[in-house]
């Protein structure tokens, strides 16, 4: 294997801190970039000794020169509460932040990795969700920041292949959970077994009854790799999530009996504009990237739970007021 210089945007998230992982072992030189926002250091602290490892606390938006092979451009707050918290800066994050790494490809001619989402489906009118699928999202709603944000950071992407034939990779990703996911994201996973974990009550919107689907880090990371490896032509963009569907409410119940907690279900006002089903058609990955999921979600949340089990939640604060 060809060891390359590799910038990882958002690379202290809880996502882009495993992909840094798995980066390293591989001998790779890797360039962590983040502004910690809704990140934490304490993910990467770990590999900061690594000779192969360099951090620098950058935001997106503001023009940065390296020398690189290969970006990888996870930087964006992804929970609601955290994109609805600065929305002006979420939409500068997407598309000031494609415009930079792009421009940073493009002089490097590096290969470049958008890590787009399946917000861009909105409130999707097809289930399961095919990458053919244009989506059905409300452009002026509050979460319209992070949808139209990534939106148009997918049209950003395409437009510089076309253009100046930047080497690009697309993948649309669902909802991902796992170990290092910040207690107090907002994010469903998290927040159930936080609340679980303290014995208070399960917060559901609305009844429950909507959908997700749900993919262990691991499996997440393994896709992202192979996008990234495949053949110049593999430009996506490319579903990456785990079809096995199951309701909130279901989710809720399942955290409470691996938990062993007497948490009650409490339900609170549905959100705006919140998809009523999300589950991705994986045709694509398993034709082109020979991807599918791995790890069942009993078995994520098991590991999921031990490592909140290992954390003091106290010594966490909220990145933004929304959740606590």
């Amino acid at each position: 294997m060809k060891l390359r210089r590799i910038l990882v945007t958002g690379g202290a998230g809880f996502l882009g801190s495993h992909l840094c992982d798995r980066l390293v072992e591989q001998g790779h030189d890797v360039i962590c970039l983040d502004n910690l926002f809704t990140s934490q250091k304490l993910n990467i602290q770990h590999l900061l000794p690594r000779p192969n490892f360099e951090f620098i606390r950058h935001d997106v938006t503001r023009e940065l020169w390296l020398e690189v092979d290969e970006i990888y451009n996870l930087a964006c707050p992804a929970a609601p509460g955290h994109y609805q918290y600065n929305p002006i800066k979420t939409m500068k994050t997407s598309v000031m932040g494609a415009i930079n790494m792009l421009g940073m490809a493009k002089r490097c001619r590096a290969k470049i990795l958008q890590a787009s989402t399946s917000e861009v489906y909105g409130d999707p009118a097809v289930h399961p969700q095919p990458e053919t699928y244009r989506g059905n999202v409300n452009p002026i709603g509050p979460r319209a920041c992070y949808d139209e944000g990534k939106r148009a950071a997918e049209t950003l992407f395409f437009d510089y292949h076309r253009s100046n034939k930047v080497n690009i990779r697309v993948v649309r990703i669902f909802n991902t959970y796992g170990p290092r996911m910040h207690p107090f994201d907002g994010r469903v996973v998290s927040t159930f077994i936080r609340q679980a974990l303290s014995g208070t009550d399960i917060t559901l919107f609305g009844d429950g009854s909507q959908t997700r689907s749900f993919c262990y880090v691991s499996d997440l990371v393994d896709g992202l790799l192979r996008m990234m490896a495949a053949p110049d032509e593999c430009t996506g963009p490319i579903n990456i999530g785990n079809p096995q569907e199951c309701t909130v409410r279901e989710l809720a119940r399942l955290v409470i009996e691996l938990v062993g907690s007497r948490s009650k279900l409490a339900c609170l006002a549905l959100p705006a504009d919140d998809p009523v089903q999300r589950q991705p058609d994986i045709t694509l990955a398993e034709q082109k990237l020979g991807w599918k999921p791995t790890v069942g979600l009993r078995d994520g949340l098991l590991r999921t739970i031990e490592y909140f089990r290992t954390i003091d939640m106290h010594s966490f604060r909220p990145p933004t007021p929304n959740y606590s």
